[in-house]
């Protein structure tokens, strides 16, 4: 198997502040980010006080797909029902299309008078939404929960495991900051990424954490063996996802494209959380370094 030489990282030339410094202000700006947006973009009835804008999933409405050659403005006039959000799909001639309203009859007939060829129509009632988007909650809250509980049963020390758990938090509020950046929605998609990135991150942390706590040798030794299998591993699915959501988007298979996107900073955020700031905390914790 094929690992990446990370031994030339010479990290006894940096304090545990330098190093966790990086991390913590990521973690920082995305909590101002997600704070922000909670106050001041999401305040709409459909989804009040939410951190991330959230799909028609998680708050009802009407997703429509049309083929036409009309421009976008005629498009969007064919329509009483207000449109929240339009996008180009299968350019030149493709629209998506979601709306707040339920009322999918209104508007089938109204693509229809407009002459448009539509591809597919799907409502989602609002009150399967609020449905799901408890569901979604809370599954998230059990998964992070429930990973915090094992890591303290398994290392059974304090610093170490909220090492773990901090470097873990990190690995879903950064992800969830830039989809407000970049206008990703939460939906079942994305939310079943943020679970695979709690994986992802128990995964490198505990090998990272196992090796230097458990495995033989010095405090450098066993880390940079760790890091040897979990940068290598890391870097593998970043370049997977990378390539799914480009092609993803090529296709214009958005589901994908969001989902690759989000595993892909999400991974990204890990390898910093995990190799600086999870690092730097057992260093402290070893003493090796104030």
């Amino acid at each position: 198997m094929f690992e990446l030489d990370v031994e030339a990282v010479d990290y006894e030339r940096y304090s545990n502040r330098q190093l966790a410094a990086a991390p913590l202000a990521a973690i920082g700006l995305a909590l101002i980010i997600l704070v922000a947006w909670s106050l001041l973009v999401t305040g709409a009835p459909a989804h009040p006080g939410s951190p991330v804008s959230m799909g028609i999933e998680f708050t009802g409405g009407t997703e429509l797909r049309v083929q036409t050659t009309a421009p976008q403005a005629e498009v969007v006039g064919a329509f009483d029902a207000p449109i929240t959000s339009i996008r180009s799909v299968d350019q030149p001639t493709g629209y998506l299309l979601t709306f707040q309203s339920t009322n999918d009859q209104a508007i089938n007939q109204q693509a229809t008078d407009a002459g448009f060829d539509i591809q597919y129509l799907q409502v989602t009632s609002p009150s399967f939404a609020q449905g799901s988007q408890f569901l979604a909650v809370l599954g998230v809250l059990i998964a992070f929960v429930g990973m915090s509980i094992v890591v303290f049963l398994l290392f059974r020390t304090a610093v170490p495991s909220l090492a773990v758990v901090l470097s873990a938090f990190g690995d879903i509020v950064v992800p969830m900051a830039v989809m407000d950046v970049l206008g990703i929605k939460l939906s079942l998609g994305t939310v079943a990424a943020l679970l695979m990135l709690i994986g992802y991150s128990v995964d490198s942390d505990i090998l990272l954490t196992n090796y230097v706590l458990r495995r033989s040798g010095g405090f450098y030794e066993s880390a940079y063996r760790a890091m040897r299998t979990g940068v290598t591993m890391t870097l593998t699915s970043i370049s997977a996802v990378v390539v799914m959501a480009i092609v993803a988007s090529f296709f214009g298979i958005d589901l994908l494209a969001s989902i690759g996107t989000v595993l892909a900073i999400g991974l990204v955020t890990d390898l910093a959380n995990t190799y600086l700031l999870n690092f730097s905390l057992l260093r402290r914790y070893r003493g090796l370094d104030a």
